[in-house]
């Protein structure tokens, strides 16, 4: 991330080339025995610009280099470096100088008393510089660290609010149950059972489940289901005893169920299996539809859209969804490949 200069500090290269000129021309007229400033005028002007031009190219290439990261290195191999940069750059500024009739190549110790009174004064700004761009990362990352504080309190007191509303949900549930007359069971059983469905969804599922567990939780939504339906609805389930301790993701078989129980119709059928073969869960089902039922709705609604990216991101390569529907019935069939070290063994 590049930070914005301050105006003034664009000022501050001005500044350090004519403080270092000056103290060039003390130690020359020293070494000279002439007073300050004496001799060509001009000269002198054009050498002092060149002294501004040379600290300003030393601020850009040392600031660019100070906004990127990625440039960070030890500290004495940093200014090791920053030391043979300068002596590059004062070559550079010398060989300019005398190439435009500045300075002249036989006038030995005046380039040497270039080298004397720049390069320390520049290492020094550059030692300046280098902490102004550490603390404004410095600060930067006190900021950073302060917003993911942030970040983590809203992410807290949104779970508190995800627990608070479940809570409340289930605590109405069961001041609804315990109002319902005792001689009134389906009613007590159909609240009873929505509180185990919720449950389930909210609070009893990690990342992963067993078999026989989510065996169960199907069981629970289908037979909640069924209260809603007609009574000439003809259900056949099947799940094989082999669906025990195996591990997979939760809630994957549910949106095929809930979309049998939506759009049954015709001779009102409903067939699911469910089994394991190998390291494969096979799960089918198949509803019987009306002629007049919207097929494509059937096959493209938004809760198997939904599943089908689920399966996506959590089976990917290792799940096969088929779907059929004709004018009569309705067909998925769902095979999942689980693997063999989810399986959960019980110690005793």
């Amino acid at each position: 991330m590049k930070h914005k200069r301050n105006i003034i500090t664009w000022f501050y290269p001005f500044f350090v080339g004519v403080i270092a000129f000056n103290i060039l021309r003390v130690i020359t007229d020293l070494t000279k025995n002439e007073s300050f400033w004496q001799g060509d005028k001009q000269s002198h002007i054009m050498e002092l610009v060149f002294s501004i031009l040379f600290c300003y190219i030393a601020d850009m290439i040392w600031r660019r280099r100070l906004n990127n990261p990625d440039k960070y290195q030890s500290a004495v191999k940093e200014y090791l470096f920053i030391f043979a940069e300068l002596f590059l750059l004062s070559a550079l500024y010398l060989a300019l100088g005398i190439w435009v009739g500045i300075f002249y190549a036989e006038d030995w110790l005046n380039c040497f008393l270039i080298f004397i009174a720049y390069n320390p004064l520049l290492m020094l700004y550059y030692t300046l510089i280098r902490s102004d761009a550490v603390n404004k990362k410095y600060q930067e990352k006190i900021l950073q660290l302060e917003k993911v504080k942030v970040d983590q309190y809203q992410t807290e007191l949104k779970f508190l609010k995800s627990q608070y509303h479940p809570h409340f949900l289930f605590n109405a549930l069961n001041t609804i149950y315990f109002q319902i007359n005792e001689e009134n069971k389906k009613a007590r059983q159909s609240i009873s059972q929505l509180s185990d469905l919720l449950r389930y969804q909210l609070y009893d599922i990690e990342q992963k489940v067993t078999l026989e567990q989510e065996m169960n939780y199907l069981k629970t939504y289908i037979a909640f289901q069924q209260i809603r339906m007609s009574k000439k609805l003809v259900l056949t389930m099947y799940f094989s005893l082999d669906l025990k301790d195996q591990r997979i993701h939760p809630l994957l078989f549910q949106p095929l169920i809930e979309n049998a129980f939506k759009y049954v119709g015709g001779e009102y059928n409903i067939d699911i299996s469910m089994r394991l073969q190998n390291n494969k869960v096979l799960f089918k089902i198949e509803n019987s539809v009306s002629e007049l039922t919207d097929s494509k709705g059937k096959a493209h609604g938004v809760g198997l859209e939904n599943l089908k990216r689920r399966l996506e991101l959590l089976y990917s390569g290792k799940y096969t969804l088929e779907i059929h529907h004709d004018e009569n019935a309705f067909i998925a069939n769902l095979q999942i490949e689980i693997d063999n070290g989810n399986k959960v063994y019980n110690n005793g």
